[in-house]
C-alpha cells in the first residue's frame, strides 16, 4: 500500500471497530471447460466421495475409473460414479486406463507418494489432497516428479481456491489491516476418527489416522490446510514450532492425540497459535490474522474483517447494512454487491454455494483444458507439508523444533 493510500485508510476513523463479511458472488451457472476432462480416481474414502460429489457438478467431466484397495468403499464410490470401471489397485487402474486424462490422488495421506509418482509416469495431470506426503523425503520425490512432468500437478490447498479466501487475501494484500502481530487457528469437531470393521486389519487399514506409524494426526491431516492459508496470505514460512497434545476426548487405546496445541514462530516474531481437538465443536474450523489496523477472521465458507477504532472506512458498498458484533459495530460487504442488490439477492450472496474443495478441482480443471497457472503446485504442497511434519515432530518430542528455510525449497 502506498504511503497516500496508507493516510486514506487512516484518517476518518471510526469511534468502534467496524466488521466486514467477505463473500463471493453467486456462481449458480453449471461451469464450461474448455475441453472434456476424463477423470480417474484413486481412493473413495470420505473425502474421495466428497470429491465424486462436486465433480458432478461439472458437466465436461467423466469419472470413467475407480480405485480402492477396500472394496465396500469402491462400492459406495461407485454409486457416485456408476459408469466408471472399478479396480482394486492405482497401479490396475493405471494399465487399463490409457483414456484417461487425469489422476485425483485420495488416498491416505502415506500413499499419497506411490499413486501420484506412477500416475505422473503414466503421463496423467495429477490432483493430490493434503498434506501431500507424511514424510519430507516422500515430499522431494513428488515436487521432482511434478517438475520433470509436463502435466499439471496440484496439491488440494483449498483456501487457495475459495472466492471468500482470495477476496480476504485481496484486503490483507492491500494493507487493511497493517502490519500483522499475530495470528492463530483452530479445529474443532466433535467425531471420533474411528471406522468401525469386523476385521482387524480392515480395522488397522481404514483407521490409518490413528496410527503413529504413518498418521500425522490432527496437525497434519487438519493443519496442513490452515498453515498453507496463513503462508498463502503473508507469504511467509515458521521458523520454529513447539506443540503437545493428549488423548483426552476418546480415550478407547489410542495413542495418536485428539486434542493438540502448537506455537508456530514466523519471521519477525508474529507467533501464531493453532488448536485443534476432536472432542469439541464450538466454533468449528477458523483462522485468524490480527494487525494494527484490522483482523481478518476467515471459516471456509464465510469470511469478516474488523477494523480498528483508529482505521478509517475504504469507500464500501453504499448497499453494505450494519450489524452488532457483541460490543462492537459491524458493517456487512458483499462482494459485487451493487449487481446483487439490483438482482435483489443480497442474502443469497453471503458464503459460498459449494463445499470449499469445488473451487480447488475447478481451478484445476480449468489448468488442464485452459493452461491456467496452477494454484498450488507440488513444491507449495511440500512447504505445507514439512510445517505439518515439523509440528508432529514437536509434538512427538515434546521440545521446540527449528525448521530450516532450505526445506521449503525456494
Amino acid at each position: 500500500m502506498s504511503n497516500s493510500s496508507r493516510r486514506s485508510f487512516l484518517k476518518g476513523a471510526a469511534g468502534t471497530a467496524a466488521a466486514i463479511v467477505v463473500s463471493p458472488e453467486i456462481l449458480a451457472a453449471i461451469p464450461s471447460l474448455a475441453a472434456p476432462v476424463r477423470i480417474g480416481l484413486v481412493g473413495a474414502g470420505r473425502q474421495g466421495r466428497a470429491i465424486l460429489a462436486e465433480l458432478g457438478k461439472f458437466k465436461d467431466v467423466e469419472v470413467l475409473s475407480l480405485c480402492d484397495t477396500d472394496a465396500s468403499r469402491l462400492r459406495s464410490g461407485a454409486r457416485r460414479a456408476p459408469k466408471a470401471k472399478r479396480f482394486a489397485t492405482h497401479k490396475e487402474l493405471l494399465d487399463a486406463s490409457s483414456d484417461l486424462d487425469a489422476i485425483i490422488v485420495a488416498t491416505p495421506t502415506h500413499v499419497h507418494k506411490d499413486v501420484a509418482l506412477d500416475a505422473l509416469a503414466a503421463g496423467k495431470h495429477v490432483y493430490c489432497e493434503a498434506p501431500l506426503a507424511h514424510r519430507v523425503d516422500d515430499c522431494s520425490r513428488m515436487v521432482e516428479a511434478a517438475h520433470k512432468s509436463q502435466k499439471v500437478f496440484q496439491t488440494g490447498m483449498q483456501g487457495r481456491s475459495n472466492p471468500v479466501y482470495k477476496l480476504a487475501r485481496s484486503f490483507y494484500r492491500a494493507g487493511a489491516i497493517r502490519d500483522a502481530i499475530a495470528m492463530r487457528a483452530q479445529f474443532h469437531r466433535k467425531i471420533s476418527w474411528v471406522t468401525p470393521a469386523s476385521t482387524e486389519e480392515r480395522r488397522k487399514r481404514l483407521n490409518w489416522k490413528l496410527d503413529p506409524e504413518v498418521s500425522l494426526g490432527l496437525l497434519g491431516e487438519m493443519g496442513t490446510q490452515q498453515f498453507d492459508v496463513l503462508h498463502w496470505f503473508t507469504s511467509k514460512y515458521p521458523t520454529a514450532v513447539r506443540a503437545n497434545g493428549a488423548v483426552l476426548a476418546w480415550k478407547d487405546g489410542r495413542s495418536v492425540a485428539d486434542t493438540v496445541h502448537a506455537e508456530l514462530v514466523f519471521p519477525g516474531d508474529v507467533r501464531t497459535t493453532y488448536e485443534a481437538t476432536l472432542g469439541n465443536s464450538f466454533e468449528g474450523t477458523h483462522e485468524v490474522l490480527a494487525g494494527t489496523m484490522g483482523t481478518i477472521k476467515l471459516a471456509w465458507t464465510h469470511g469478516w474483517m474488523f477494523k480498528e477504532a483508529d482505521a478509517a472506512t475504504q469507500g464500501w458498498e453504499v448497499y453494505a447494512n450494519r450489524q452488532q458484533f457483541h460490543n462492537d459495530e459491524g458493517i456487512t460487504l458483499i462482494a459485487d454487491a451493487t449487481k446483487l442488490a439490483k438482482q435483489g439477492k443480497l442474502e443469497a450472496g453471503v458464503g459460498l454455494p459449494n463445499a470449499p474443495v469445488y473451487y480447488a478441482l475447478e481451478d484445476f480443471l480449468k489448468s488442464v483444458t485452459e493452461d491456467k497457472p496452477v494454484v498450488c503446485g507440488a513444491g507449495e504442497g511440500m512447504r505445507a507439508a514439512v510445517v505439518a511434519i515439523k509440528a508432529n515432530e514437536a509434538l512427538r518430542t515434546g521440545s521446540l523444533v527449528t525448521i530450516d528455510e532450505k526445506l521449503f525449497g525456494r
